[in-house]
């Protein structure tokens, strides 16, 4: 059962009139990584699409969390769930109209413990579902790709677009992450120079929400239950790192613009830039706007905090002027985006 916020967040996808959505009937679309925060959303809109524009649109959920498909989507209206791993080729009997291509390790500790894996299975993944979408012919696919691409960018720049890729320290594992996506990008390039395939990258800021678990690990999440207890929020470093922000039901609706109106052999930052702020700045935001200031910020450093998988202090705030061209206005500024994943998870 979805929270109300969830319902409404799925409402507002779906009345989009800047979506094309007629675009989408009678067609086919596969969705890798269909069992996390954003995939999940994704084939839940869709579903909703289905029933609200009357679309037949057949939707392949692909994921290897089966429980997890159940309690997302298991009725969801013309959605059908296939346990795959993307690191071996598919096989899928049938046409393919749209792929959108979200699978990948995105636990920070994970990159540090098994670099050799996350890179594996971006390389992998992302080049079995490039040949897939040449085999199958479909007419468009969007990878999504990271804002952790950019590296350490030059400070002096005000905002960063597309084209200013900066500094990555191949030497740390933590670098398997932002360096395969780089990798899995130039592929994708690579397919679209060589064989014309109709594919868009998309640079995800980081993005949160109603219908992300309330067990997720990263800040943002860490931040939330620390208001919810009413707790003070603790600060592993002095915060300084700039990050970029977009709620996640304006990261769909720009998904489906980019799938539907993007242009091919182009790349696209996702990112609200009214959210963009400092870790430090976040803390006392959520302090202050979001637990009404009963709580406080602390600071204490681990002494093994290169072992957490923190990424560098960049400062960096993402232009978005590319996405916003194709009709997308972000909805949700860092209050209310805290607010509304909050409400979700006490209804939850």
């Amino acid at each position: 059962m979805l929270s109300q916020i969830l319902m409404e967040d799925m409402d507002e996808i779906v009345s989009d009139r800047t979506v094309p959505w007629q675009e989408l009937r009678g067609r086919t679309i596969l969705v890798t990584g269909a069992t996390g925060a954003i995939g999940g959303m994704l084939v839940r809109a869709l579903s909703a699409a289905n029933v609200r524009h009357e679309l037949s649109l057949d939707i392949l959920a692909i994921g290897r969390n089966y429980e997890r498909a159940q309690s997302l989507f298991g009725d969801a209206h013309g959605v059908r769930f296939i346990r795959y791993d993307i690191r071996e080729s598919l096989e899928v009997d049938q046409s393919i109209d749209y792929i959108i291509h979200g699978a990948a390790i995105t636990q920070s500790a994970e990159m540090v413990a098994n670099p050799v894996g996350v890179m594996g299975t971006a390389l992998r993944g992302t080049e079995n579902l490039l040949s897939l979408a040449r085999e199958k012919q479909v007419k468009s696919m969007v990878y999504l790709s990271s804002m952790e691409v950019y590296g350490l960018t030059d400070p002096a720049l005000q905002f960063v677009t597309e084209n200013d890729l900066g500094y990555i320290n191949l030497q740390h594992p933590r670098s398997s992450y932002p360096e395969s996506k780089r990798m899995s990008e130039c592929l994708c390039n690579g397919y679209f120079a060589q064989y014309g395939s109709p594919i868009k990258v998309a640079r995800l800021a980081q993005t949160f929400g109603a219908g992300y678990p309330s067990n997720d690990p990263r800040i943002f999440a860490q931040f939330a239950r620390s208001s919810i207890a009413g707790e003070n929020i603790v600060l592993h470093t002095d915060g300084r790192s700039r990050g970029n922000y977009c709620y996640i039901s304006d990261a769909i609706r720009a998904l489906l613009l980019l799938l539907l109106k993007g242009v091919n052999g182009e790349t696209y930052n996702i990112a609200n830039p009214d959210a963009s702020v400092t870790i430090r700045e976040m803390a006392d935001l959520v302090v202050q706007e979001v637990n009404g200031g009963r709580i406080s910020v602390d600071i204490d450093k681990p002494a093994d905090i290169d072992k957490r998988g923190y990424a560098p202090d960049v400062t960096m705030r993402l232009c978005a002027k590319k996405i916003v061209g194709l009709g997308w206005t972000p909805r949700y500024g860092l209050t209310a985006m805290y607010k509304r994943m909050i409400a979700d998870w006490r209804e939850s």
